[in-house]
Formats: structure tokens, sequence, C-alpha cells
């Protein structure tokens, strides 16, 4: 069951970019402030629509939506209708229809390919953009991972802070002393 069979070729274009465009929108939107992955994660997500798409122009060769045109396929002559003789023409018939549906093969694999390479192209041109937005990412990560470590730390020393000035109210209070002598410490 071909699920896209409805897809036309503009459509199958559209799609890639579509699908790159709504996982950019959504990175955005669940994490705010990391634009360098919504970018990286678009872009691989684009090199994977199209090569998927190449593929899928490739499994399916003798698709009218790749460019084969119906005046472009040959038809093998019936020679077993030919009087007096057509019966002794069977199998060099037989033989013709499988050269001919071979040759048809090729022009249907001839019409996909150059569609097919336009996608896997494309996916190639994501990926090699996808080098430098990894590494803005890892750079991005790098200073999210440094800025995450500064606010622990000084939410720990707050911490740490506020610890000792509980103790220094303890001790003001004597709340130490009363403990050791009601025999709780």
């Amino acid at each position: 069951m071909d699920v896209l069979s409805w897809v036309s070729l503009d459509w199958l274009k559209a799609l890639t970019w579509i699908s790159a465009i709504a996982v950019g929108l959504l990175t955005v939107f669940l994490n705010r402030r990391r634009f360098d992955l919504a970018a990286l994660r678009s872009v691989l997500v684009f090199a994977v629509a199209s090569a998927g798409a190449g593929v899928y122009v490739l499994n399916h060769v003798g698709d009218s939506r790749w460019g084969s045109k119906a005046e472009d396929r040959l038809n093998a002559p019936a020679l077993t209708e030919t009087p007096m003789v057509g019966q002794f023409l069977e199998p060099l018939d037989s033989f013709l229809g499988g050269v001919v549906g071979t040759v048809n093969q090729v022009v249907d694999f001839q019409a996909a390919l150059p569609v097919a390479m336009e996608f896997f192209v494309a996916a190639g041109w994501a990926l090699a953009a996808s080098l430098p937005l990894g590494l803005a990412s890892l750079v991005g990560g790098y200073l999210e991972a440094k800025r995450r470590h500064r606010e622990f730390r000084r939410y720990k020393l707050r911490v740490d802070d506020l610890t000792e000035e509980l103790e220094d109210i303890k001790r003001h209070l004597g709340y130490a002393a009363r403990a050791e002598h009601a025999g709780l410490g």
C-alpha cells in the first residue's frame, strides 16, 4: 500500500521543507533559549526527509510523477499473430517482450534518477550545513552548562550563607544549649 501515492513531486519537495520547519518551530517552542539546536534539528530532519524522498522515488521508478512519459515507452510487436508462421515465432515474441520490458525499466529509471538525485543532493547539502550548526550547538551547550554551573555555585553560596546565619541565630537564642539540656543533642 503506497501511502504517498496522492503526493505530487512538488508536494513531496514541499513536505521535506514543511517537516524541517515544523521541527525547528517545535524545538524553539519547547526549548526557548537554544535557537542553535532548533536550526540543527531542522537541518537534520530536512536531510533525513530528503534522503527518504529520494529512496521513495527510487522505490517507485515506474511512476509517472517522475517524468516518465507514455510515448517514451516501447511496445513489442506481436509476432504470434503473423499468418502461417506465428506459432513458430512464439519464443521470439516472448524474448522481444522481455527485452522491451527491460528497456522500459531502464527508461523509467532514467526518468526517476534525476529526481532522486535532486533529493539526495539536497540531503547532502543539509548534512554539510549541519556540521557548522553542530559545532555551534556544542559551543552553545558548553556556554549553557557553564552558565548553569555559575548559577549553581551562586545558589550554593547563598544556601551556605543562610545556613551560617541560621546557626548564628540558634547560638544567639541559645537553641543548641537548650537542646542539649533537654537531652536532644
